[in-house]
């Protein structure tokens, strides 16, 4: 099978070359890993696994950036073949996912099957990819921007969410090409799966792109920024022709007679020049000639009348610093910034890898430093119109962290300049780096203006469409109309990357629950499945309809009330408590409908047994018996309220008045069939529910599950926490509203601030509730056999993000405050 597992790994890098080229290939996404993922489904080992995923490294770095090997050559000088050659030898330390991907999805596959596996390796390609940022920050999700539509779940869990998706709807694809000689039903059900996924993607597009494409409420200010692309490019060498002052004449003269041809033509408000096209520091000259220029700069900008926006150089008693200087007209400068990810080892070289020997080595190698993170400056008219924003500078656009930061700082566009010379004999370059830098928009929904030396500069807006663009290799200007409108807030912003750092948690959660089980096997103290000969007696609940329908309404007012809550919370004051008037309404709405339903339950509580051939319920005060002959159908509940439960049909046709609630409904049955009932098989569908509330019930609960850590010691620790400094930024000291009004006010500032964190995390848990619960009833459907360890997964994850979680996310609000 050798040559299939070679003609694999050529077919999915090169649908992955055809992919990343954009146009209708952008379809591609979705199959392209195929042929190589049924290599590694024929894989018997991790070290076999793992070699499969290092050659298909090597395979996609010589497909796909190919063109990147060639552009180092002719930059370094050593020639094209070389630098290739060098290039695909690095592929592995370039591509490292591929490896962990393989690793990772065979170890996990060998143990839980193929549900998990498409998971467990989705995350694990994800994790690196947050882990080990790569060089261009590239992922197979940005091949998807040419789907105006699908590309807009990126504001979700950018980039890195949609080669999750990818990833998923490709190993949906592969599950149904190994399984075609199964049957059609078994064939459909994956790709039901990843056809959803892509409908899924498609219609959050359509709402999504809607609501962005609606005309605004109100006229917000607006500037004509103009994008000057002089396309001068190989400073080097009209250095070498023209002298050093001679390059910095030539450029600055073509960029003053563009500029004033924008001012004329366009009505620009503000000019934008490009990366380092200042190429000495500005504001500390090195000469008199270089403060000569810099007082001519500034001299054009005070005859211009508008602010300027340029590449230079900045520096400070640390170094040197790739930087862009905003200039005002008649006021100097508004600000720097400073490039936060210098290209190593051509603008930068690590501290711990720099030396004689490296300069030797590479004397291309820059000494730039990098800059401190993401700022945000004002870009201002003549008269008064004012737009923030955060300006980007070259590989700054590849990785989403300073976007981000400029959304959180509250930026209303991205300025982005880069130098894309180096792409002149390689186009996909440029075009490549173009989506990248899109995306940056789409996850936070602020507009772009892009510019760079010899294109493509661009004006992208808040969907990632590229509305206009100048072609690589043309001297012209573009105009960009941007409004100082604040833009709308997506999950991306608030959570930042999160993707892959949720994968890595999950993969930690798997590894640790199967660690566990490990452990357990070998010490030999694995408790015996409880469900193997069936349970002697049930706890019940005994409920006429009239009884469930009251009880059923009890939870479901308990739920509106926690939703009402919820909705008040995030539309009013920002997903916190801050009144008696919340915490009554927590009582009233939430809590005394769950003392309702408790007590109705309480009351009708029973306690169920097989004894011989009947069936016996014992109440309090009254003891029930049905011959179990008379026992026909079992029918669980399809609408679990106010529960899980069951109706029992009897051989006479008729329904047994009283329905039973309970948690363990297939343990009754086994019961009851055990005794001689003839009760018939249910409907696939109930068995599923039957099935899924039983593994529920019996699901490995710890101590720190019980109500009253979860939601009443544990809500205690970050409520003290905040409780203390609220006490030291209002009253200065964390006693001071003790000292002021004494302990009656004290203390029920802090009985609220308690109550506030319990009612904030029972929130959390029910919202963490809906996916575990969800994906447990899947997994149910699909792959019953392994339900158990998929909720047992999904449970732990939950208890992550419910313990660790929420404390790692109080420690980052305070530093970040701090």
């Amino acid at each position: 099978m050798r040559w299939q597992g070679v003609a694999g790994l050529l077919a999915s890098s090169l649908l992955l070359a055809i992919y990343v080229r954009g146009g209708l290939a952008w379809g591609l996404g979705f199959v392209a890993l195929v042929p190589w993922l049924l290599v590694l489904d024929s894989a018997r080992t991790p070290a076999r696994a793992a070699l499969a995923g290092a050659v298909m490294s090597l395979a996609f770095v010589a497909a796909v950036f190919g063109w990147f090997g060639v552009a180092i050559g002719a930059f370094i000088g050593i020639g094209a073949v070389p630098a290739t050659l060098m290039l695909i030898a690095l592929a592995p330390l370039m591509q490292p996912q591929l490896i962990a991907f393989a690793l990772v999805r065979h170890l996990v596959g060998s143990r839980h099957g193929p549900v998990l596996r498409a998971l467990a390796g989705a995350c694990a390609w994800v994790a690196c990819e947050w882990l080990v940022p790569k060089l261009l920050g590239d992922t197979i999700g940005h091949g998807l921007f040419p789907s105006a539509i699908l590309r807009q779940v990126a504001d979700v869990g950018g980039a890195a969410g949609i080669t999750f998706l990818l990833l998923l709807v490709n190993e949906a694809v592969a599950a149904a090409i190994s399984r075609r000689r199964d049957g059609a039903r078994v064939l459909l059900r994956p790709l039901a799966l990843g056809a959803a996924i892509i409908a899924g993607m498609a219609g959050y597009g359509v709402v999504r792109s809607s609501q962005l494409r609606a005309p605004p409420d109100n006229d917000a200010p607006t500037l004509r920024i103009a994008m000057v692309q002089a396309s001068i490019t190989d400073y080097e060498r009209l250095r070498r022709e023209m002298g050093a002052y001679g390059v910095v004449r030539h450029v600055l003269d073509t960029h003053y007679a563009l500029s004033w041809s924008a001012l004329r033509d366009h009505g620009a408000d503000v000019l934008l020049w490009s990366e380092t096209v200042y190429p000495t520091t500005f504001g500390s000259p090195r000469s008199e000639d270089g403060a000569a220029l810099d007082r001519e700069i500034q001299g054009f900008v005070d005859a211009a009348g508008v602010p300027l926006v340029f590449g230079t150089y900045d520096r400070d008693a640390d170094g040197e610093y790739n930087a862009a200087v905003f200039l005002e007209p008649g006021g100097g400068v508004l600000g720097t910034y400073r490039k936060t990810h210098p290209f190593p080892l051509t603008e930068y070289v690590p501290g711990w890898l720099d030396g004689p020997w490296l300069r030797r080595l590479l004397p291309w190698a820059g000494t730039w430093r990098p800059g401190n993170g993401a700022r945000v400056i004002p870009l201002r008219s003549a008269d008064g119109r004012q737009v923030n924003v955060v300006p980007l500078i070259c590989l700054d656009d590849v990785r989403p962290d300073l976007a981000i930061g400029g959304a959180r700082l509250e930026a209303q566009a991205i300025v982005g300049m880069s130098n894309d010379s180096w792409f002149t004999a390689h186009p996909i370059g440029a075009r490549l780096h173009l989506a990248v830098a899109a995306f940056r928009s789409i996850e936070t929904r602020l507009p772009q203006v892009r510019v760079t030396t010899n294109g493509l500069s661009a004006i992208i807006d808040d969907t990632g469409d590229v509305l206009a663009n100048v072609a690589t290799g043309d001297q012209a200007v573009l105009t960009a109309f941007v409004s100082a409108r604040n833009p709308p807030a997506t999950l991306m912003v608030r959570w930042g990357d999160w993707v892959g750092r949720a994968g890595g948690l999950f993969l930690m959660a798997l590894a640790a629950l199967t660690g566990w089980r490990a452990l357990q096997a070998r010490s030999g103290h694995r408790a015996d499945d409880p469900l193997a000969d069936g349970p002697i007696a049930f706890d019940v609940v005994v409920m006429t309809p009239a009884a469930r329908a009251v009880v059923a309404a009890m939870r479901l007012c308990a739920g509106a009330g926690l939703l009402w809550l919820a909705m008040d919370m995030w539309l009013r004051v920002g997903l916190q408590v801050q009144s008696l008037s919340q915490l009554r309404l927590f009582v009233v709405a939430v809590m005394a409908p769950v003392a309702i339903a408790w007590a109705i339950e309480h009351a009708l509580k029973a306690q169920a047994r097989v004894e011989g051939a009947t069936l016996v319920l014992d109440q309090r005060r009254q003891r029930i018996e049905i011959p179990v002959t008379s026992i026909d159908g079992f029918r669980p509940w399809r609408l679990a309220l106010p529960g899980t439960g069951v109706d029992l049909q009897l051989t006479s046709g008729r329904r047994w008045p009283h329905g039973l609630a309970m948690a363990r409904p297939q343990a009754l049955w086994r019961a009851l069939t055990a005794a001689g009932a003839p009760v018939r098989a249910e409907r696939r569908f109930d068995t599923v529910l039957a099935e899924f509330a039983e593994a529920r019930s019996v699901a490995a609960k710890p101590r720190f599950d019980r109500g009253l850590v979860k939601f009443v010691l544990f809500p205690l620790l970050p409520a003290l926490v905040a409780f203390r400094l609220h006490q030291v930024i209002a009253f200065g000291g964390p006693f001071g509203e003790y000292v002021t009004y004494g302990p009656v006010a004290y203390f029920t500032g802090l009985l609220i601030w308690w109550a506030s964190w319990s009612i904030g995390l029972m929130l959390f848990a029910a919202a963490l509730r809906i996916p575990i619960e969800g994906g447990s009833l899947l997994v149910q459907m699909l792959r019953p056999r392994v339900a158990p360890a998929a909720r047992d997964a999904l449970e732990w994850l939950g208890r992550l993000a419910f313990y660790i979680g929420v404390p790692a996310w109080l420690a980052l609000q305070l530093l970040s405050s701090g």
